[in-house]
């Protein structure tokens, strides 16, 4: 089954939908592929995307060129030239720009992100502002490493500390 040039706001559900120049509001299938489409919602087995978008996406393998998405959760995250505000998955391999990239093992190429979390991170000609990792491999320029984002944490918690103390005691009630 496939579902062409489908309407705006429109609720899809099918085994295979393909788009093209085409939008929807809510998008089911096992396999999706987008080209010049926009989906609200996209929950799929596997998602090809051509200079699409999505606001939220629900999949178990992703593959993206020239394309973007606001939110999304995966298995294998596979992006070219495109842009993720939001993306997590086990296996995330990003030639873009992310805001926030969270994986067991991501790959980054030229590219800008704001915060890159994973156990294991690749990268090449990236810069990022926060960098957490377990194990990184490349040429990541970065802000805040994790032993900095560590040390940031607890000077911050400390001094929070003890300005709270201080204008406890300074402003204490006499009863």
């Amino acid at each position: 089954m496939s579902d062409e040039n489908t309407v705006p706001e429109e609720e899809i559900e099918a085994q295979v939908v393909n788009m093209t120049n085409a939008g929807a509001d809510t998008v089911k299938a096992e396999m999706v592929r987008m080209k010049q489409s926009g989906v609200t919602n996209l929950f799929a087995d596997e998602v090809g995307m051509t200079k699409s978008g999505a606001v939220g996406m629900k999949a178990h393998t992703v593959s993206m060129h020239q394309s973007g998405v606001v939110a999304l959760k995966a298995d294998e995250v596979s992006m070219a030239h495109s842009s993720v505000i939001v993306a997590q998955a086990d296996e995330v391999h990003l030639q873009g720009n992310a805001a926030v990239a969270i994986g067991e093992n991501v790959s980054l190429q030229d590219g800008y992100a704001l915060t890159v979390a994973g156990q294991n991170i690749r990268a090449e000609r990236v810069e990022t502002i926060l960098l957490l990792a377990g194990n990184v491999e490349g040429d990541v320029r970065t802000l805040v490493d994790t032993r900095g984002a560590i040390l940031a944490g607890t000077i911050s918690g400390l001094l929070s500390g003890l300005i709270l103390l201080i204008g406890s005691l300074l402003f204490r009630r006499k009863k």
